[in-house]
């Protein structure tokens, strides 16, 4: 698979999942741009095809005026992965507004208005990709997570109605919805779940493990796979799908 010549953007592309989305498309030849909100993450990961640029996805002017600078910069967006977001649970007693619309900012108004300033550059040209990273919690309820829950709900939505939106063009919209992924968000998870409900580290762990049906955590690269998959050749007739990678069936 060639990507040469081809500008990705990825969200959130300093850590985890976004930053082997973004190493995958670069080993194939894209220009990417990592964003994210602290600079110090993404200097360590810069280089060898990846451009950092702070954004904050939850700003509406910021994620214009960073994507505008970008596209001056590397050309138009073709390959735009909404990755940025937060994962962190609160029963629905405990789940204040401020709370709520942190999640929401971060997840779901994040990859709305990264989706649509990636389309301006986008639709100049004549081929591109948009994937959203959802979760199976989008499929699904997550209890003790519905803000987080109900944003990825929202992600998929959002994938699915622009899938139709721009049906019939060289566009396509895709989410990719993993189960728990080996990332620094499990590790934030596992302590405090381990602070909430006084279990050990290890037993803690293995309540976000079993979530899997495979019995164990997803590694980033296998998500990327999936990524590289909708980018790659005969990926055309792939559209308004979300890519279940979870072990089993939900």
């Amino acid at each position: 698979m060639s990507l040469q010549g081809k500008h990705a953007l990825v969200t959130g592309g300093g850590t985890g999942i976004g930053l082997a989305i973004a190493r995958g498309l670069a080993a194939g030849g894209a220009t990417v741009t990592i964003t994210g909100r602290r600079a110090e993450v993404l200097e360590q990961v810069a280089g060898d095809g990846l451009i950092g640029m702070v954004m904050d996805v939850r700003d509406e002017e910021d994620v214009a005026a960073g994507i505008s600078r970008a596209v001056q910069a590397r050309g138009p967006i073709q390959i735009c992965v909404a990755n940025a977001g937060i994962a962190v649970g609160k029963t629905l007693q405990k789940t204040d507004m401020a709370f709520w619309r942190d999640i929401m900012a971060t997840n779901l108004d994040g990859a709305f208005l990264t989706i649509r300033e990636s389309l301006r550059s986008m639709l100049e040209t004549d081929w591109g990709r948009v994937i959203t990273v959802a979760s199976i919690a989008g499929l699904r309820g997550a209890p003790g997570a519905g803000a987080y829950s109900a944003s990825k709900h929202g992600m998929i939505g959002l994938t699915r109605t622009y899938s139709e939106e721009f049906m019939g063009t060289p566009y396509t919209f895709n989410a990719l919805c993993p189960g728990y992924v080996d990332t620094p968000i499990v590790e934030r998870n596992t302590a405090s779940i381990s602070q909430r409900t006084g279990l050990a580290s290890e037993e803690a762990l293995k309540l976000m493990v079993n979530q899997n049906r495979h019995k164990r955590l997803i590694e980033p690269e296998e998500v990327a796979a999936a990524a590289l998959w909708l980018v790659g050749p005969g990926s055309q007739s792939i559209n308004g799908q979300c890519i279940e990678i979870a072990g089993g069936q939900t």
